[in-house]
């Protein structure tokens, strides 16, 4: 059985198996979101060595979900934000800054520059984070982000990079990555795989589950991989399933 494995469990949230570890990111495990609704079953996750916080949107740091962890699970957030799990019961909370690093079991997990932006969540702080995850692989979690200089060389060998792709809803607006700004990325980066996310899974209640934009970005990522990328492979994910790398 191969120690790494990545689960697209749908929206930003995969399930990350690296030399014995698994490292779950911003877990949003419901049906339903604010106004938002998910295009199929709800994932479940019954346990992770360490969870990664990108940032404190209510589409990436859910609290509804977070309680559905246990609170012994380590997590990883960017400065400013561990207030905000802390008063969930979770006992170990670690707040990294750009280039910080911390280790979970044989894992290196390294903060990285997220050009996001956007209003903060109300009652929440601002400040974006991607992450690196270092083993016998390494691992790209960009959580949400634009295009940025620094991505070229931000990991030199990159196996696996997970770029985010599109939104939530029929647009998306600045700070993040649409198929072809993800395609740019993915050649910035120099990865060998690139895994699409943020993508296919949540939708304004009153958009019907078939709708273009849950189909049609993962679509046009991979032509603009083929034109931008073609040393990449890029291996689209349906939300609950798995690859090897």
């Amino acid at each position: 059985m191969t120690d790494r494995r990545l689960t697209y469990l749908g929206h930003a949230t995969t399930l990350v198996e690296l030399d014995g570890v698994r490292l779950l990111t911003d877990p949003v495990l419901r049906r339903g979101l604010a106004h938002l609704r998910r295009a199929g079953p709800a994932p479940v996750v019954e346990e992770a060595d360490a969870i990664l916080i990108s940032h404190a949107h209510l589409d990436h740091l859910d609290r509804p979900s977070l309680r559905l962890l246990p609170r012994a699970t380590a997590v990883i957030v960017p400065r400013g934000i561990g207030p905000v799990v802390s008063s969930l019961g979770f006992r170990r909370v670690e707040e990294l800054a750009e280039g910080d690093e911390t280790e979970v079991g044989p894992v290196v997990v390294r903060a990285t520059k997220a050009d996001h932006g956007g209003r903060p969540a109300p009652g929440r702080p601002a400040g974006a984070l991607g992450y690196v995850l270092l083993g016998s692989a390494s691992v790209y979690f960009a959580g949400d982000t634009d295009l940025f200089d620094e991505m070229a060389g931000l990991v030199p060998g990159l196996d696996l990079a997970l770029l985010p792709i599109w939104g939530w809803g029929p647009s998306i607006g600045t700070g993040h990555l649409d198929p072809e700004r993800a395609a740019r990325a993915a050649a910035l980066l120099g990865a060998r795989i690139a895994v699409p996310i943020h993508w296919g899974t949540l939708r304004p209640f009153y958009r019907g589950a078939r709708a273009r934009f849950l189909r049609e970005p993962a679509e046009a990522f991979v032509a603009a991989a083929r034109e931008l990328a073609p040393d990449c492979e890029v291996r689209v994910l349906a939300p609950g399933t798995t690859t090897d790398f």
